[in-house]
């Protein structure tokens, strides 16, 4: 009886859980993004230090459970050696974050190189994307309007997927709440074409 009723609470309680990439390059705050989501959903999660946040060399994993669902996020690391691997965790997501730096206009084409890269794999025909213009608490940044035509010509690859462009700060929080709810409702919508893992 015991095994019955636990079985049956297992699968009222499970939830659906969806695998969520962290992507760009190194140094656009893909990391203190990862940490200010933590933050916000996560009861009592006190988040580290952004001060003490280094470059990510392979990935770090984080998870939130947002509106009944859980998103396992891989945020990985963004050096040049280290893109190379992206592809092989591209099967198994069902949504990208994007971030870019907009303080650096230096490295905003090396990005959108990156970003058209990434975009044209086929393993990710369809997964909804959320662009992520980081760093909007610092001065004279680059706002979406001005990143937008950097990256525009790539929409043909973008497609009729769910996208989203948006100005966020990860030091501050501001605009991760946002973002975190497009994407759930987004990656709800594409749940026909990558459905979730059942966990218990």
């Amino acid at each position: 009886m015991y095994t019955l009723l636990y079985g049956f609470y297992k699968y009222l309680t499970r939830k659906e859980e969806y695998c969520v990439l962290i992507l760009g390059l190194d140094n656009a705050g893909k990391t203190t993004y990862l940490e200010a989501a933590k933050t916000k959903f996560t009861k009592n999660y006190k988040g580290m230090n952004p001060a003490k946040i280094t470059t990510t060399v392979g990935l770090n994993i984080g998870t939130i459970t947002v509106q009944g669902i859980k998103l396992n996020f891989w945020d990985l690391g963004g050096q040049m050696e280290l893109q190379s691997l992206w592809d092989k965790y591209y099967q198994e997501s069902h949504a990208v974050i994007y971030v870019i730096d907009s303080n650096d206009r230096d490295r905003m084409e090396e990005s959108r190189q990156i970003f058209d890269k990434m975009i044209k794999n086929h393993l990710l025909d369809g997964v909804p994307l959320l662009i992520l213009a980081n760093k909007q608490d610092l001065p004279d940044v680059m706002g979406v309007r001005d990143i937008k035509p950097v990256f525009q010509h790539s929409g043909a690859e973008i497609g009729r997927r769910d996208c989203l462009t948006i100005p966020i700060s990860a030091l501050t929080g501001e605009g991760v709440d946002e973002g975190i709810t497009w994407l759930v409702h987004a990656i709800k919508r594409n749940s026909l074409m990558r459905p979730p893992r059942e966990n218990d």
